[in-house]
């Protein structure tokens, strides 16, 4: 009897086709991919770490489920060595995934004073592992204080935040309007702070934590200070105008002055005095130091000052007053 394979190939040959038969592939290894994006940071009491969970396996094919994720975290010695670190390392428990993220609160405790090196591997479906991810070295520290009496003001320079709390560096975090969450806004080194950003009418958020800088350029956070929430008012007038000079040009008499630089300008005031009466009102002048006074008479003398007005409407102290004649 002739051997069967060769007939088939001999007739697909014969038949102008272009069938292979070659020798078969090997089957899958269907090793979970290993975990790049390890990241962990203390905050409080607590070491929150973070990673992306593999989909797929090093041949890029979705993994079957349930899919094992075995994180750990230890101490080394002065040497490094994975094996040895995996040998004594503790597996943490207690992790949740959501939306392809693990998530994991270890209690710090028994870390502090120590260097504690973490790592994450997956296991399959199959108990095959994925390779260990990428290492962090995580000096732990004693908690650092959280921030307490946190309190909001409005001032004419913005929102100042201040609070009560040991420590040499702190980060405030603001969430503003409708936003559903807090963002970072400043880092300081002393327990207040001014947001020069923010806006009258509009409501503000704001948390702040101790920050202690570790080596390597890591840090530790404290537990978030409770939140404390203002709608600032302009309620302040602005700063007077200063420097305020008049010249006669042929048939009007001009004025320029330094302005105060206030965020909530709105425009300004001019007020004249003639022949040694009250000064009245005689414009309400745009957000521009200058203006010129076309009402003004040849042969007589003017004296002339300018207070600044807020866009709600305060209006700041006159400037010194200056004189001038118009020819």
């Amino acid at each position: 009897m002739r051997p069967l394979l060769p007939a088939i190939a001999a007739a697909a040959l014969a038949a102008g086709g272009c069938a292979y038969v070659g020798d078969p592939r090997p089957p899958l290894a269907n090793i979970p991919a290993g975990v790049e994006d390890l990241a962990a940071v203390q905050r409080g009491s607590t070491i929150f770490v973070q990673f992306s969970v593999p989909a797929r396996t090093t041949e890029d094919i979705l993994i079957k489920k349930p899919l094992k994720l075995d994180l750990r975290i230890g101490t080394s010695g002065a040497s490094f060595s994975a094996e040895a670190w995996a040998a004594q390392a503790r597996p943490a428990a207690g992790g949740k995934v959501d939306h392809g993220a693990a998530r994991y609160e270890i209690p710090c405790a028994e870390w502090i004073g120590k260097e504690a090196i973490l790592g994450v591997r997956a296991v399959g479906a199959n108990g095959k592992e994925s390779k260990w991810s990428n290492f962090v070295r995580l000096p732990v520290v004693s908690p650092p204080e959280r921030p307490a009496g946190l309190r909001v003001t409005s001032t004419p320079q913005g929102v100042l935040v201040a609070w009560t709390a040991r420590g040499e560096s702190f980060r405030i975090s603001r969430r503003a309007g409708g936003e559903t969450g807090f963002t970072p806004a400043a880092t300081v080194a002393q327990p207040e702070w001014t947001d020069p950003a923010a806006d009258f009418g509009k409501r503000y958020a704001y948390q702040v934590r101790t920050i202690v800088k570790l080596a390597g350029g890591r840090e530790a956070e404290s537990e978030p200070s409770e939140e404390a929430a203002i709608t600032p008012v302009d309620v302040f007038p602005p700063p007077a105008p200063s420097g305020l000079r008049a010249s006669a040009a042929p048939t009007s008499i001009e004025l320029i002055w330094v302005p105060g630089g206030a965020a909530n300008l709105g425009g300004y005031r001019v007020y004249r005095s003639a022949a040694g009466g009250e000064f009245e009102k005689i414009a309400d002048a745009p957000a521009i130091p200058a203006y010129s006074d076309r009402t003004a008479e040849h042969g007589k003398s003017y004296r002339y000052a300018v207070s600044a007005v807020s866009r709600a409407g305060y209006e700041s102290p006159r400037s010194e007053a200056v004189e001038a004649t118009l020819p």
